[in-house]
């Protein structure tokens, strides 16, 4: 018979070294322990497209498109307040909306979202007829995205863009970490790591990286063997720290600072402050890890689709070359850039 103990051990870890190279679409998201083919690495990540960050210019690149449609809440908050939407409530307001669409069981969602449409069909009220269908076209898009195409964690692009560090046990940094899933999988590929999370809301903490599965497996290494290992989020030495990036009184003490759509979320003038964010609390050598939203069309459909989940805040889509470009500015060497399914991601060093 199987302990108590074990039982819970088989259910918060369900999945082990001989799962690797395996995927599976589960309820609210996929689980990939699968490597990329070579031919699947060409057609998903494209690496190193600059050769010169000396020669680029804004004339070249363009600017980043800015992301106009808002959230309803967002709309109807500055409607009753008569003033612009403030950031913290910006971010409580986007904190949730997203979290919510993490935990849905999609299966069920749909069958539940389709029986409405159909009843709402039979109400002849074209407003309802109209709320219904937009809410089986936003699931369909999120299960597309999320859960089919896994274009949000991306875990073996994200995998991709941070492999060949040069660290060992490093100390990790993550501004802006939500429910902090890339500093856990940089744990698992540099397994030893200290990870120190920080965020502006209590509620990442206390609902988006404390409810994050404990079952989600990370395809990382283990050093004592050199081969690849499966790590959960149990394995990981994790501090959360809730507060203002500015407040932070960390030293040059990290091995790695990391960024997952932060860059983006500030107009051109506070760009080379969220840079000065990165390079604050670098020891001499380390790296500044940071993606962004791709400018494409997929992207600019998909925030206007979920506009209500998503635009809360201040948002732009980029270039990885734009984006190369405002830290290059700022004083930082691009060692490594490119782009994934719905990211572009960059390893950069102050100069």
């Amino acid at each position: 018979m199987l302990t108590q103990e074990r039982v819970k051990d088989v259910k918060n870890h369900p999945y082990s070294n001989q799962h690797i190279g395996e995927t599976a679409k589960l309820p609210s998201f996929r689980m990939d322990l699968r490597k990329y083919s070579e031919k699947e690495y060409n057609k998903f990540v494209t690496l190193n497209t600059v050769r010169d960050w000396s020669q680029l210019n804004w004339k070249d690149v363009g600017r980043p498109y800015e992301v106009k449609s808002k959230s309803k809440e967002k709309k109807n908050w500055e409607h009753v307040h008569n003033q612009p939407m403030d950031p913290h409530t910006s971010w409580t307001f986007f904190n949730k909306a997203f979290h919510e669409w993490f935990v849905k069981d999609v299966p069920e969602e749909t069958q539940e979202t389709k029986q409405q449409f159909f009843r709402s069909l039979r109400s002849f009220k074209i407003g309802e007829v109209k709320q219904a269908l937009g809410s089986v076209v936003q699931l369909q898009l999120w299960n597309y995205v999320h859960r089919i195409q896994d274009g949000i964690w991306d875990p073996r692009g994200k995998r991709a863009l941070f492999e060949g560090l040069d660290v060992n046990k490093p100390k990790v940094l993550f501004l802006g970490a939500a429910e902090g899933y890339e500093a856990m999988q940089l744990g698992a590929m540099y397994p030893g790591a200290e990870i120190v999370m920080v965020d502006y809301g209590e509620y990442c903490k206390t609902t988006r990286f404390a409810e994050f599965p404990e079952s989600y497996p990370f395809l990382g290494s283990n050093p004592s063997t050199g081969q690849s290992k499966v790590h959960y989020k149990d394995d990981f030495s994790i501090e959360y720290v809730v507060d203002d990036i500015r407040n932070l009184k960390y030293g040059r003490e990290f091995d790695i600072v990391l960024s997952v759509g932060l860059l983006e979320h500030f107009p051109d003038e506070y760009k080379h402050e969220v840079a000065d964010w990165h390079r604050r609390f670098l020891k001499p050598g380390g790296y500044a890890l940071l993606t962004t939203p791709r400018n494409q069309i997929r992207s600019r459909v998909y925030y206007r689709i979920m506009a209500d989940v998503m635009n809360h805040t201040y948002r732009e889509l980029m270039t990885v070359e734009q984006m190369g470009l405002y830290m290059y500015e700022s004083g930082f060497d691009i060692s490594r850039h490119g782009y994934i399914k719905v990211h572009n991601g960059l390893v950069c060093q102050p100069r």
